[in-house]
């Protein structure tokens, strides 16, 4: 079979198979066009999930009719010259238009500042038809239509159109996150319009604007540097999380991107803090050398490859703990939200079946396990939603607050405590002086109440105490080498050799933790000492698990993560229990020691610890404010 030329057409299709693999790949390529013509204003406009049209609308510096031949021609280009190694801009292989010009319906009208008219080209299924002049305001108009109408087998693959215009969408998101002195507007006949003004510098107004208010409430700024990289953004408070990834959004030089390395980071770096299911809300931006980073390893732009990976990834990891361990022991302002529609009539828990209670008259000698009745006859101060089970404070479990500690502020020094309660002098001070208040009371022997200047706390005592002796077990893990059990014979584990040569070079990182290891020949290792903290190991299975780890992240933290998970699991068993009553010394120690302890907002599964309830909060509650 001899070898002949492929038609330019032909050549553009099989480019667009991969660049253009569905409309928001599309909307993509032209927002970063337009982004790269220094646009402040960008419009988007689609229909039929971007399939039927898809218009971009900038007020970039335009083109003139000479830049817009070349620009639908393959590998035609003004971003970069003659090297890959500086590039400053989103775009840079010159592909995007031709490629949707090869497969769909494609016009580009633009206009320079300084030109008194503009000029549009049209291509079709590949085939170019001539310029013609266009009357329009300076900038530029991309409009795509009928997209895949010329390879009509990629349609088969595309999904519904109210997917594809949730792609697209998400597609804007990212750029608006990336670029806030931007103003993106994004409309059509198959979506509602939405809209992200310009906020210049003010970065987290528009990380609002994406992720919600309450995403501001419960952001931790983060900004680091090491060796030239730095890294900025806002991370969420690990109880401040989301049921999947979706809301974890990295740039690299300005440019968003979906590296696995950078989520498997944010991952990391939430270990311990965040029930497993359960994903961290973060915008990290990373600077650095154009030289150091390639963009140009996917056809999508969407991953990168970092000259030192590692470098990175500690970086962010490093950073993310160091704003955790700094801040990120507050509760989220969502758990203040969901205990007030918990307090609101007609809330019924998940699960509640309203049962017949008898209505009696309110009086004094009325069991406080009762639920309310309604109010006497005429009376305004009582609506009668609050007579029936679910109802707030009207529900039973609710109403009995028999038993109940009324400690005061005042703790004096604990005996046989838990902790070591604070000295009188320093307890006896107002509430106002902590964070987390003075006790007022314990209820159902589990929750402690505590009052502080702007409104009360609640506190899970078992899941406080728990993060408390699990961070004590951490931070003895970390400064000192751990007890180790001496196999009586020693096993060998057959492996391959660049495995043996990985594992080897952290030998002294697992020493350190408890494992020894030896060389044992050239494809094998011999294991003579596993942590005494895992009781008995799996070594073979421990050994191949942290030669892949390595292999695939050049980092050995399995094993650590592993003493990690068991020093969690002795303190949960170790912790105070549920159902123990507390004296009013212990219940001010333990807030006191969650004061100064990181990570002390949500236990070691990542639920929280506390919540926190604003004066304002509970006057609205009363009608007051």
């Amino acid at each position: 079979m001899s070898i002949k030329q492929l038609s330019e057409t032909l050549i553009n299709q099989i480019a667009a198979g991969e660049v253009i693999e569905r409309p928001a790949s599309a909307a993509k390529e032209l927002i970063e066009n337009a982004l790269d013509a220094g646009a402040t204003r960008i419009e988007i406009a689609t229909s039929g999930g971007g399939k039927s049209l898809l218009r971009v609308t900038d007020n970039g510096s335009g083109m003139d009719e000479r830049d817009l031949e070349l620009a639908v021609r393959r590998h035609c280009t003004s971003k970069i010259t003659d090297t890959l190694d500086d590039i400053s801009t989103l775009g840079f292989r010159g592909e995007a238009l031709p490629s949707i010009g090869s497969v769909a319906r494609l016009t580009i009208s633009s206009r320079r500042r300084d030109s008194d008219g503009g000029a549009e080209i049209s291509v079709a299924g590949g085939k170019l038809q001539h310029l013609r002049p266009s009357a329009l305001n300076p900038g530029t108009i991309v409009e795509v239509r009928d997209l895949f109408f010329a390879t009509p087998a990629r349609l088969k693959f595309l999904k519904t159109e109210k997917a594809e215009a949730a792609a697209i969408t998400e597609i804007v998101k990212r750029m608006a996150i990336a670029f806030p002195q931007v103003r993106f507007v994004l409309s059509g006949t198959d979506r509602t319009t939405l809209e992200f003004p310009a906020t210049g510098d003010d970065h987290l107004a528009r990380m609002a604007q994406i992720l919600g208010k309450d995403f501001r409430d419960n952001a931790i700024e983060i900004n680091a540097e090491r060796e030239e990289v730095t890294l900025t953004g806002f991370a969420g408070v690990p109880t401040f999380n989301r049921g999947n990834a979706a809301h974890q959004y990295a740039f690299v030089n300005g440019r968003p991107v979906q590296d696995k390395l950078v989520l498997s980071a944010i991952r990391g770096a939430y270990a311990e803090t965040i029930p497993s299911g359960r994903y961290a809300v973060a915008v990290l931006s990373i600077g650095l050398d154009p030289a150091l980073v390639d963009v140009n390893v996917h056809p999508a732009k969407s991953d990168v490859r970092f000259r030192d990976p590692q470098l990175v990834r500690g970086l962010i990891v490093g950073a993310i703990r160091e704003a955790l361990a700094r801040d990120g022991s507050r509760a989220a302002t969502t758990g203040a939200d969901g205990m007030l529609r918990a307090f609101r009539p007609g809330f019924q828990p998940s699960g509640y079946r309203p049962q017949q209670h008898a209505q009696e008259p309110w009086s004094a000698e009325t069991s406080p396990s009762r639920p309310f009745s309604s109010a006497p006859t005429g009376s305004s101060a009582y609506s009668p939603s609050y007579q029936r089970p679910g109802n707030g404070f009207g529900e039973r479990p609710q109403a009995s607050f028999d038993g109940l500690t009324m400690p005061a502020a005042r703790a004096e020094a604990a005996q046989n405590s838990s902790w070591a309660a604070p000295a009188p002098a320093a307890e006896a001070e107002a509430p106002s002086r902590f964070p987390l208040g003075a006790a007022r009371a314990q209820l159902h022997e589990n929750y402690i109440v505590a009052q502080t200047e702007t409104g009360l706390v609640i506190v899970d005592q078992h899941a406080a105490h728990e993060r408390l002796v699990f961070e004590a077990m951490r931070k003895a893990l970390h400064s000192k080498r751990l007890a180790s059990q001496v196999l009586l014979i020693p096993e060998i584990i057959d492996l391959p050799e660049e495995d043996c040569d990985r594992l080897m070079q952290f030998s002294s990182e697992f020493g350190e933790l408890g494992l020894g290891i030896e060389r044992f020949g050239p494809g094998a290792i011999a294991v003579r000492e596993t942590p005494a903290m895992l009781g008995e190991v799996d070594a073979s299975g421990l050994i191949r698990q942290l030669a892949d780890e390595i292999a695939e992240w050049d980092t050995a933290s399995g094993l650590s993560a592993k003493l990690e998970y068991v020093a969690a699991t002795m303190a949960c068993h170790g912790s105070v229990r549920s159902g123990r009553r507390l004296r009013p010394e212990e219940m001010n120690a333990l807030l006191r020691q969650m004061e100064v302890t990181p990570g002390s907002g949500q236990c070691n599964h990542g639920r929280p610890t506390y919540i926190e309830l604003k004066l304002s909060d509970i006057e609205r509650l009363f009608g007051r404010s």
